[in-house]
């Protein structure tokens, strides 16, 4: 069953059955939004990026972006930049793999963000989400909504981090300018 996330709401990401998940897929999709102009409504492509950065006490020790498409100890993955979006309908343009079992100890949150490359605004996309996946069997555990329409490029959408011996999903949507998760950094330290 998929949990509709709001801001600032965080999630166990134990199983049913008491057991931990093993590995998720951290999904991002969007549409560009049409735009009314003299001649009827159009869309111009919009590149978001999705990023990971990963953290040991508070300190980026590692990122996997569309340059970086794997972390330096293999745990988190992406699997390549989509330049237009478009799938907007439910599937994933970009996408992030986490093996959490393999994640080093020392990395106690990883933190995702999504940021517009090309440096549009959120008014000018649509049907932007990021969904939590158990990687296992597929399912979707969770789903946050980045709501459009705001002045930024950028947005701190959500982070796992370590509780007791499992992980936690929180959902952050933490609004920010920036084309790159680099810009970023500065905004995500503050929720850590």
């Amino acid at each position: 069953m998929t949990v509709n996330m709001t801001k600032g709401q965080a999630i166990s990401l134990e199983k049913n059955d008491g057991g931990s998940l093993s590995a998720v897929r951290m999904g991002l999709g969007w549409k560009a939004a049409p735009r009314r102009g003299l001649f009827g409504s159009r869309t111009r492509e919009i590149d978001l990026d999705a990023s990971a950065v990963l953290f040991a006490d508070k300190q980026p020790v590692d990122v996997v972006f569309f340059r970086h498409l794997v972390s330096d100890d293999g745990s988190v993955r992406h699997t390549g930049d989509n330049l237009v979006g478009g799938a907007g309908q439910g599937g994933d343009d970009e996408a992030i793999l986490v093996d959490l079992a393999r994640v080093p100890v020392h990395i106690d949150q990883i933190v995702f963000t999504v940021n517009s490359f090309t440096g549009q605004t959120f008014q000018e996309v649509q049907n932007a989400f990021c969904r939590l996946v158990d990687e296992t069997n597929g399912q979707e555990l969770a789903r946050y909504t980045l709501d459009g329409g705001g002045e930024y490029t950028a947005q701190i959408m959500a982070k796992v981090h370590r509780s007791g011996a499992g992980w936690t999903l929180t959902a952050l949507g933490v609004p920010a300018k920036g084309r790159t998760f680099q810009d970023l950094v500065p905004t995500i330290l503050p929720v850590l």
